[in-house]
């Protein structure tokens, strides 16, 4: 099966569903799970300094024997290194523990410190061929509009929280102009038992004989959300990817976009936020 994919604004096709690894651990189980996805036909990994699992990542896409061409690998610049100087150091580390000459994308994976600094990085290595796509994560309209205006560069794609109780429509409103693509962390909504038991789905799982993460991520897909559901279970791994042998209806699509509640999880501009994730993820603390 080949997964489609989402033009960017820089030109570069994204495969529309991707893996994602957060929260897997270093133990062998992001590489087992890694490779059973690319085994099953993902094409598309999603990881992040922060998630301290690129090393696996990496061996599990080299030792998958497909072409480096066909999988789009996604990392992300931890907030302890921003700046230029630093953010260029950090994307040698990333592109050396993941064993790869170039990365597909890479992201401002907090918004805070000195954004712009590491955007530049960014951009000089997305010039010498080291990165293909740069975009940010967890920007809201109020941060977006606090660092876009200083890049030189537009982003491709802003990563956030995003699932059907949790839509981002004012976000969408301002990237769409720009035509920046939104993807979606936790597409599942992170377990929460309401989305996965809500009514709306439940009746479209049943009416297409698929299961509720399968109608989140088609409705999702439709939407025109680059997703990335996770799981380390081969059979989870698997039916995450079966979403596109049916489609949802005008009206079905509009009734998904009605659970919308206008919250999420997890807000990024709260106070004290970045304090609060140096704390949690100290990317250094082995160096």
């Amino acid at each position: 099966m080949t997964t489609p994919t989402i033009k960017l604004n820089d030109g570069n096709k994204i495969p529309a569903i991707g893996f994602g690894t957060f929260q897997i651990p270093s133990d062998g189980s992001t590489y087992q799970a890694v490779s059973d996805a690319l085994k099953v036909g993902y094409r598309h990994i999603d990881t992040a300094v922060a998630y301290f699992n690129e090393g696996e990542v990496g061996q599990a896409i080299q030792d998958s024997g497909i072409a480096r061409e066909d999988i789009w690998v996604t990392s992300k610049l931890w907030l302890q290194d921003y700046g230029f100087e630093a953010a260029t150091k950090a994307i040698e580390t990333s592109l050396r523990k993941l064993g790869l000459d170039y990365l597909d994308l890479y992201l401002i994976h907090q918004p805070y410190g000195d954004v712009p600094g590491a955007w530049r990085a960014m951009e000089a290595a997305q010039k010498a061929g080291k990165i293909r796509s740069i975009g940010v994560s967890n920007m809201t309209p109020k941060l977006w509009r606090q660092f876009v205006p200083q890049f030189a560069t537009m982003p491709a794609v802003n990563q956030v929280e995003f699932n059907p109780y949790f839509q981002q429509r004012d976000l969408q409103a301002l990237l769409a102009p720009a035509d920046v693509k939104i993807e979606a962390w936790a597409p599942l909504g992170q377990g929460n038992q309401a989305l996965l038991q809500d009514p709306v789905i439940v009746s479209l799982a049943q009416k297409y004989g698929k299961d509720v993460g399968q109608v989140i991520l088609r409705f999702e897909n439709q939407a025109g959300i680059i997703v990335f559901p996770k799981s380390v279970h081969p059979a989870r791994i698997k039916s995450n990817l079966d979403i596109f042998d049916f489609t949802l209806t005008d009206d079905e699509m509009a009734a998904m976009r009605a659970l919308d509640t206008g919250h999420g999880r997890h807000n990024p501009e709260a106070p004290g936020m970045a304090d609060l994730l140096l704390n949690a993820f100290d990317v250094h603390a082995n160096d």
